[in-house]
């Protein structure tokens, strides 16, 4: 465990007066923001990477879907 002095705003001190371990409140309140920005990455990167296959994607499936049909006609 790391100690900080920090300054939080006053009304944000208001909301969690009657919180009794405001330490462990307040890291894991940082630790949520934390999850959250790195899922929101993921996502950004998965997107991303989604874009750039989607054509080579579409491409292997129209091969596979002529060889599929060749018997059906």
């Amino acid at each position: 465990m790391k100690r900080l002095n920090i300054t939080i705003p006053e009304e944000i001190i208001e909301e969690i007066k009657d919180v009794t371990n405001k330490s462990a409140f307040i890291s894991a309140a940082i630790k949520e923001k934390i999850d959250r920005i790195n899922k929101e990455k993921l996502d950004k990167l998965l997107i991303e990477g989604y874009k750039a296959s989607c054509k080579e994607d579409r491409e292997v499936n129209s091969e596979w879907e002529d060889i599929t049909l060749e018997d059906w006609e």
